[in-house]
């Protein structure tokens, strides 16, 4: 019977073989991609590692000044333009 609790060192090892099937695996697919599609894959790849970061962090800064702005600026009341005539005259 094989039991279900495994010791740390257990799920590490299944860890460190998966990661290293994984990696082998894709190294396989990378060294059978012809020229022009590892070209195009290192491309998306150094996008994506670079642009996603700076637009993260784009987003992070700007959402920041709006929050300091905005804590700075006060409340400002809503004044509807049009009251209605009856509140006017105290009905």
């Amino acid at each position: 019977m094989k039991t279900i609790n495994k010791t740390c060192t257990e799920t590490l090892r299944e860890a460190y073989d998966a990661t290293v099937r994984i990696v082998r695996h894709a190294m396989r697919r990378l060294d059978r991609m012809p020229w022009p599609s590892l070209l195009a894959a290192c491309v998306m790849l150094a996008l994506l590692i670079t642009v996603l970061p700076l637009a993260l962090t784009l987003f992070v800064l700007f959402l920041l000044v709006k929050l300091v702005a905005g804590a700075l600026g006060g409340k400002q009341h809503y004044r509807p333009r049009h009251r209605d005539p009856a509140h006017q005259n105290g009905r």
